[in-house]
């Protein structure tokens, strides 16, 4: 059956850019419908959806040339185009979308592509891409394909042809991948496990990982260095994507409140205790923290570290901080809704945090777990491991925990070919 691909675009500066995408992607027999995000002059060509549609969802109160504010605009105009793209994709009439631009328009229509479901074909053509300040601002947590053109949407040209030609194959591309069934199975909703890791527990997470998966467990790993743990809470929040969350690398939260490049906003931690999931955590860099070298306070400079490489440099908190990161986390797992076990390895919780080392501190991480002990709610298993937490030992007892925790939630439902309900 034909796609159909929205294209997000401004009718009064980019029509014959537009006119010419829409044009080589229907000749790849796919179908389109053009939004047209236009504020300024009239548009050059028809949209599908107008700006007139879009103004009245995205602030009915008001006209498309009600305001000079240019912030207030934006706001209007995303929120109206996003509710029309998530009600044409919830009706199954859009199968991918794609935008162009430079900059305002790269903020403006990667901010409403970020309203479509992970897995959903996004690709925004950006002549400024690579924009110091603004690249992660157009990935955000989502998982947009940015295709980079370096020349700008000044009208069509040989090499402006080019550049679209080969951004309509590939959006067309990605919206023709197969969907994998299972013959003979009856259709079930996908479960999926999640997993934080650095690279500070990896041959743990690979353990766990290589475990789970010759069982039929479909192992979802995210980098918790403070975008795709971000990522993996606001997908557990809207998705419901997983069953379970397997949080080795929860440090995010103590980056939150000192301010370290690896935070992961104020709602790290909680996702999975809303929504009742099971949850297998444990500390992996939990007492460490990677504050900006622009930011520095003097003590930092006294504070035993660990430079991973040229860029990044783990500091150890002291005392008083691991008594408050004890605080948040236990606060946050407190209100969980479903069962917790937090694993402790007694040997150090970062794969180069062992005997002998510098960093290595294990009176200190006790001061963590006491507090965090004393605070920690009934439906909250705390387990001591003696292990470093990137060694067998403590993969393991990752393993236990999983299989005494999230196995009932699947013993009910068959482990089919392929993994978990295909």
């Amino acid at each position: 059956m034909s796609k159909t691909i929205a294209i997000l675009c401004t009718l009064d500066t980019k029509a014959a850019e537009t006119n010419y995408l829409k044009k080589q992607i229907e000749a790849r027999n796919c179908r389109t419908i053009i939004f047209d995000l236009g504020t300024r002059g009239q548009p050059g060509m028809p949209a599908d959806v107008t700006r007139e549609e879009i103004f009245a969802l995205g602030n009915p109160a008001e006209t498309v040339f009600s305001t000079e504010n240019r912030v207030r605009l934006a706001e209007i105009i995303t929120a109206g185009a996003s509710a029309k793209l998530k009600r044409l994709y919830a009706e199954g009439k859009i199968q991918g979308v794609i935008g162009i631009g430079g900059a305002t328009n790269s903020l403006l229509v990667t901010n409403i592509m970020r309203t479509l479901p992970f897995g959903v074909p996004k690709s925004m053509v950006s002549s400024v891409a690579a924009s110091q300040g603004l690249a992660s601002r157009y990935f955000g947590t989502s998982d947009i394909t940015i295709f980079h053109s370096v020349i700008d949407f000044t009208g069509l040209n040989d090499l402006i042809r080019d550049i679209l030609d080969q951004a309509a194959g590939a959006i067309v591309g990605m919206t023709q991948k197969s969907e994998k069934k299972v013959p003979g199975k009856e259709e079930r909703p996908k479960d999926y496990i999640a997993m934080t890791q650095l690279s500070l527990c990896e041959e743990t997470a690979n353990f766990v990982r290589n475990r789970l998966e010759v069982e039929g467990y479909q192992i979802i790993g995210f980098s918790a260095t403070g975008v795709a743990d971000k990522a993996m809470e606001e997908m557990m929040s809207g998705e419901g994507m997983f069953k379970a969350v397997i949080d080795l690398a929860p440090g995010g939260v103590g980056e939150e409140i000192f301010g370290g490049t690896r935070s992961a906003g104020k709602k790290r931690l909680e996702a999975a205790g809303k929504i009742g999931i099971p949850q297998i955590i444990a500390p992996c860099a939990v007492n460490l923290m990677t504050p900006p070298r622009s930011k520095y306070k003097p003590d930092y400079y006294e504070r035993k570290k660990y430079d991973l490489d040229a860029l990044r440099t783990f500091l150890r908190l002291n005392s008083d901080e691991l008594r408050v990161v004890a605080r948040a986390m236990a606060e946050k797992l407190n209100a969980a809704c479903g069962p917790v076990k937090f694993l402790i390895p007694l040997k150090g919780w970062a794969s180069f945090d062992k005997a002998g080392t510098a960093i290595f501190e294990p009176e200190s991480d006790l001061i963590f777990v006491k507090v965090f002990k004393e605070l920690a709610a009934e439906h909250i298993e705390v387990i001591e491991v003696d292990a470093n937490i990137d060694e067998p030992e403590f993969g393991e007892a990752v393993i236990k925990a999983f299989k005494d925790l999230v196995k009932p939630v699947f013993e009910a439902e068959p482990i089919y070919e392929g993994g978990i309900n295909q």
